[in-house]
């Protein structure tokens, strides 16, 4: 009897010891036991973390995602290039060159351009020109055209002008005049003077018509300066 009760005072006291120690790993403030509120400790909980950008730093969670600004529009550059003249900003008129070849006929002649549209616009190339029979363009005759000297861009701000010279084969002789070449001397009310997209326009001499030879004309190119 005393040998059994020996082994049940030891079980017993095995039994309080394994209690003693289960109470004791739930104490607060152990690894792997709840908080207070009942939540995870940091050594339950779960890394969020973010991965390592490529060159070996931890982007920060509360990092604001960099703003791309649109670029602001630039203004046209001072003295950038000016679209062509269309047919309707420009008025064109003509009269007798001062400096023309000696004869009896119109000589030569100069045709002046000018802006009434509201904004800078330009003006480039050899003109096109063609007699206007009866003073109406549907009926012209396209004259052979040798241009002289360089082409270049000019501008013209509403107002300004820009000038083409003609000159004709002159006519000779008093009366109705002759022409070197054996031909007969043409007269043409107006003349259609046209421009590399800017259209063609109708221009008379306000002192007669246009007397000229063998339907060829030496033209110059546009120009700020206008000729004599």
């Amino acid at each position: 009897m005393r040998y059994v009760n020996g082994m049940r005072g030891s079980a017993m006291a095995i039994v309080v010891a394994s209690v003693a120690l289960a109470v004791a790993g739930c104490q607060p403030g152990e690894s792997g036991a709840d908080t207070a509120d009942g939540g995870p400790t940091a050594s339950g909980s779960v890394s969020s973390a973010a991965s390592p950008t490529p060159d070996g730093s931890t982007p920060s969670a509360s990092r604001p995602t960099p703003t791309v600004s649109a670029p602001a529009p630039s203004a046209p550059a001072a003295g950038g290039s000016a679209a062509s003249c269309s047919a309707s900003s420009l008025k064109a008129t003509a009269r007798q060159a001062t400096v023309r070849p000696d004869g009896t006929g119109t000589g030569a002649a100069v045709v002046e351009f000018t802006n009434v549209s509201a904004h800078t616009c330009s003006l480039n190339g050899h003109p096109t020109v063609a007699g206007a029979a009866n003073g109406s363009p549907e009926l012209n005759v396209p004259l052979t055209v040798k241009p002289t000297g360089t082409a270049t861009s000019v501008k013209v701000a509403p107002g300004g002008k820009a000038w083409v010279k003609l000159t004709f084969v002159q006519v000779q002789g008093e009366g109705d005049g002759y022409c070197e070449s054996g031909s007969a001397p043409v007269l043409y009310p107006t003349m259609v003077v046209g421009l590399p997209g800017s259209g063609a326009h109708q221009v008379g001499l306000d002192d007669g018509q246009f007397a000229e030879c063998d339907d060829t004309v030496t033209v110059t190119p546009v120009s700020a300066v206008k000729p004599a």
